[in-house]
């Protein structure tokens, strides 16, 4: 149903870990693309996942990040430590630059594993199609919205399919809006003929190796509005002071006061998950965890937001 694809940052690895059981209770399948060179906290993310039971989807080619030129050493841990646990997937990822037989390559080394195929760029659909025969219907098939058009994902007719969108608008955190439009694809995902959506939750598909010196701060929280047909927004919780990249644990609370002002009025639409639960705390002791720590919350709270959207369904 909902595949939120995280690249394989500390705290996006902390926030599947620390999720776990919140994913596979709601029936949600992360997707990971590995970045980073380690993969101890890769693999911790990995087996929290399949400890209760989940499903999880590890990229095994990255397009982003340190394992793009040799991605060898994500394939031999897969093949390695979890060969047998049928939680942990196969995902391949077909952007422009892969060619069909590589893409069969990989789909044939990973034949014992359930086959993911996140489409980014690739043109060959209708080489694909005919070279897996009757097989592609057994793969699923992941579209990401702004690289396939109608057009190429009709060729997939008849496989699972699931559309990622990009809901997160990539902008200085001075310049957000207060609130904006961040997403419909939860309710209308069958409409565009999907058995699935997915998002980059509340970091967007962009992807950089660290962040800039934070001017402003923001907190990014989600929230499905009743009365407005269930679409998703998201509020930017701003800082006031945006001069100087002094001072980020100020600005924080400064971002933080207008969060606890929005989620404590009576008729706010924002869903009272355990991260803005944990927000509110931090409000009430005056605390600065880190940015780090922030941006996992809000991942945290998305995740909540949508599971209790489906919940309640």
């Amino acid at each position: 149903m909902y595949f939120p694809y995280f690249r394989g940052k500390q705290n996006e690895l902390i926030t599947v870990r620390e999720s776990a059981q919140r994913l596979t209770d709601a029936g949600f399948v992360p997707i990971i693309e590995p970045v980073k060179e380690s993969l101890s906290g890769f693999k911790r993310a990995l087996d929290a996942v399949v400890e209760v039971g989940g499903e999880i989807v590890v990229i095994v080619n990255p397009r982003h990040g340190d394992h793009t030129a040799n991605a060898g050493a994500i394939r031999s841990m897969l093949l390695e430590n979890f060969a047998e646990d049928s939680e942990v997937t196969v995902g391949i990822l077909l952007t422009e630059d892969i060619s069909i037989a590589d893409s069969v390559a990989l789909i044939d080394q990973f034949s014992a594993k359930r086959i993911t195929l996140v489409h980014d760029g690739f043109s060959e659909a209708r080489g694909l199609v005919e070279r897996l025969g009757d097989q592609f219907v057994e793969i699923r098939h992941v579209f990401l919205e702004d690289s396939c058009p109608r057009l190429y994902r009709r060729h997939f007719q008849g496989a699972p399919r699931i559309l990622i969108r990009d809901g997160f608008q990539r902008r200085t955190n001075r310049e957000h809006p207060v609130v904006e439009i961040f997403s419909d694809l939860h309710a209308a995902f069958g409409e565009e003929n999907m058995d699935g959506f997915g998002d980059f939750l509340v970091v967007g598909n962009d992807f950089f190796e660290s962040g800039g010196p934070a001017f402003s701060v923001a907190i990014h929280l989600t929230f499905i509005d009743s009365e407005k047909d269930n679409q998703m927004f998201v509020y930017h919780f701003k800082s006031d002071r945006f001069d100087t990249p002094t001072d980020p644990g100020g600005k924080f609370l400064e971002a933080l006061n207008k969060l606890a002002l929005e989620v404590n009025r009576p008729q706010t639409q924002v869903f009272r998950s355990s991260a803005v639960e944990e927000f509110l705390a931090l409000h009430e002791r005056q605390h600065f965890p880190g940015l780090g720590y922030v941006k996992k919350l809000s991942m945290t709270h998305h995740i909540e937001t949508l599971a209790q959207y489906f919940l309640d369904r």
